[in-house]
């Protein structure tokens, strides 16, 4: 889950189809996850960085070391020595409760690299606890539970399926970041797992095609066209399935969210080559 949305007109940063040639000199001395996980700790800490923008940098003054006038690292990183995953959080304020970038990565089993999860938080928009039940036990991010109240204001504040704060904004260059990352690492191809429908639109236009789950989105597409299944459904009979949703990226995915399928939006697979824009595109004409 990417939780950011397209800018104003609908599409992508033009810099997201730039081409990236990584330079022998930037080379890194390592070619998957696993590899750089292995590494002394402060080498793997440097690699990592690599994947937060420098935008995101200014907008919050960070120190380039990521480390407060006091000393404390605003980079987390978790991941064992010997595991093939990773995840990292950085975070603009000690003591903050929410990261204003989190990442999960993991290699696959031919060695790429594979984005579980990617969230970049507002830290000064309001927050809504939709991964957490009343209780405060974890929904993961409403997946597995749901905090129907917090997700009832959430949409209407704005937000998409899982956010938990208002994204930044910043996916254009997050992807730049991520790319030069990648062909650093000796790569050309990457992929990611869409938590929900608005994330697989907007990897769409920023040129992602289909492992799979190709088919699931036109079939989505065609449900909630005039006369389709899914725009039937639209009934208002929840806060998440009104019928303007059927025009709107971000409210198809709440009405998906909310089971419009009867089931959980899943089973999702992007890729993404270097470099190159796939075109793919399965909601024509919609709206955010």
């Amino acid at each position: 889950m990417i939780n950011a949305k397209p800018s104003q007109n609908g599409t992508p940063n033009e810099k997201s189809s730039e081409i990236i040639d990584a330079q022998a000199s930037d080379r890194l001395p390592a070619h998957t996850i696993g590899s750089i996980n292995a590494l002394p700790a402060e080498e793997k800490r440097a690699i990592y960085a690599q994947l937060i923008p420098s935008e995101l940098l200014e907008r919050f003054q960070l120190a380039s070391n990521l480390i407060t006038g006091e000393g404390e690292s605003l980079l987390h990183l978790g991941g064992r020595e010997d595991g093939s995953d990773t995840e990292m959080a950085l975070y603009h304020q000690p003591g903050f409760p929410d990261p204003i970038l989190y990442g999960h990565i993991t290699d696959t089993i031919t060695g790429h690299v594979h984005v579980l999860l990617y969230v970049l938080n507002d830290p000064d928009s309001p927050r809504f606890d939709v991964d957490r039940t009343a209780d405060g036990s974890p929904t993961q991010f409403g997946t597995r539970h749901r905090n129907l109240a917090a997700e009832e204001a959430a949409i209407r504040f704005g937000l998409a399926p899982g956010q938990i704060r208002r994204g930044l904004r910043m996916l254009g260059p997050a992807i730049q970041a991520f790319e030069r990352f990648i062909a650093n690492l000796g790569h050309e191809i990457y992929f990611n797992e869409p938590l929900y429908y608005h994330n697989a639109i907007i990897f769409e236009r920023y040129g992602f095609a289909y492992q799979r789950g190709r088919r699931l989105m036109e079939r989505i597409q065609d449900g909630f066209a005039e006369g389709g299944d899914l725009r039937a459904m639209l009934d208002g009979s929840t806060p998440f399935r009104q019928p303007e949703a059927a025009n709107s990226i971000r409210l198809r995915s709440w009405a998906l969210h909310d089971r419009l399928l009867g089931e959980a939006f899943s089973d999702v697979t992007m890729y993404k080559r270097i470099g190159v824009n796939a075109g793919v595109d399965t909601c024509p004409g919609c709206d955010w």
